[in-house]
């Protein structure tokens, strides 16, 4: 994260901006579909930020990315602050488009007050927020905005809340994360006039209340929708996926659906949710014919390594290449600690006990000389 807000702390533990090289990260992509992963989550403390500490940006990233998404898997993109998604708009969309990423994007304006957004040093005005949101808005059909809000935070008033409801009024966000102001310890904000507590709870009630009144997905039902399956909920009832939009839909819990991409019909939706019955005559995509891994398995280790393990050679470098190597036992034992090996603990006691015995008399003769 590029940013200095005067709220936050995350960026004191994560520290300044570090971006993998493209390569790599398209190289892990690559590994993931290669072991049966259908859909990726690029994500960071800002997104929208890559690569501008080491001469790239997101777009860049994005286009390299997609070529390597396979038929049925799916690419969801993390949050990205306004200020660093601005100068990338019209790549933004046509990537946003594409069908193998979803059409979704978490963008945080935490207060809808010019002067609230200054004294969170945010860089940036509810202008360029709005800016954003009606660009995509425009140029990707149906796509998914989601965003937080801060509510009571230092000097906020009633006329700067108000401004907050009048956003969330226009925009009915159908994915809003709505945050009681806290001051973290150490931070500016924490050294600000605070609302109080009253005042902050009530506001945050009220915009909640806001949010819950109305149904962002009312007017799907009856529609037909390509839902990616990926998890399972968490009353173990359905099967969790989501649409091009990144929609949750919950479809059957039948374990042909897993992982696969299917067509389905909404008949019912929810505050958060859709409900979906798979169309019978509809194709089923799958993104990769080899096994997921299995819960516990690594990823990442190659087929030579894997192989290794479970013959019990022992994996040492090469300069050349990466290959498993026969270590005999006595090279095993050389690189053990002491206590490792076999009667190491007796030998560590021994010698510990003799150093202690010689260093109390060593102490209590000085004494006696001394006296």
């Amino acid at each position: 994260c590029l940013n200095a807000c005067t709220y936050c702390k995350t960026k004191h533990a994560r520290g300044d901006l570090a971006s993998y090289p493209i390569e790599e990260l398209v190289d892990r992509a690559k590994q993931s579909f290669q072991e049966g992963v259908c859909e990726i989550w690029l994500t960071s403390e800002d997104t929208g930020a890559y690569g501008r500490d080491i001469g790239t940006d997101l777009p860049t990233l994005l286009w390299k990315l997609v070529e390597a998404i396979p038929e049925g898997a799916m690419l969801r993109l993390g949050m990205t602050n306004p200020p660093y998604i601005l100068e990338h708009l019209e790549e933004m969309a046509k990537i946003l488009n594409h069908p193998r990423v979803y059409a979704f994007l978490h963008i945080p304006v935490q207060s809808a007050s010019d002067s609230v957004l200054m004294d969170m040093k945010r860089e940036y005005c509810v202008a360029d927020f709005k800016q954003v949101v009606d660009f995509l808005k425009e140029k990707v059909p149906g796509i998914t905005i989601a965003t937080d809000i801060i509510c009571g935070f230092p000097g906020e008033t009633d006329e700067d809340f108000q401004e907050t409801v009048k956003l969330v009024e226009q925009y009915r966000f159908p994915s809003l994360f709505i945050n009681q102001f806290y001051p973290r310890p150490g931070t500016p904000a924490a050294k600000m006039h605070q609302v109080p507590a009253a005042v902050k709870k009530q506001r945050t009630k009220d915009l909640s209340q806001l949010f819950h009144s109305y149904n962002p997905y009312d007017h799907k039902v009856g529609e037909r929708q390509r839902v990616l399956v990926t998890e399972e909920s968490f009353d173990s009832n359905y099967y969790v996926a989501h649409n091009p939009f990144y929609e949750q839909v919950l479809v059957p819990k039948d374990p042909l659906l897993m992982g696969k991409m299917v067509e389905v019909n909404i008949y019912e939706a929810g505050k958060h949710f859709m409900k979906g019955q798979p169309v019978s005559d509809a194709r089923v995509y799958t993104a990769s014919i080899t096994r997921p891994l299995a819960k516990g398995e690594v990823s990442g280790l190659t087929e030579e390594f894997r192989h290794a393990a479970q013959n019990g050679t022992n994996w040492k470098a090469h300069p050349s290449a990466e290959v498993p190597v026969k270590t005999p036992p006595s090279s095993w034992m050389a690189l053990q600690l002491p206590w490792q090996q076999e009667g190491g603990g007796l030998k560590i006691l021994s010698v510990s006990l003799a150093l202690l015995a010689v260093l109390v008399v060593f102490y209590y003769g000085g004494m006696k000389t001394e006296l």
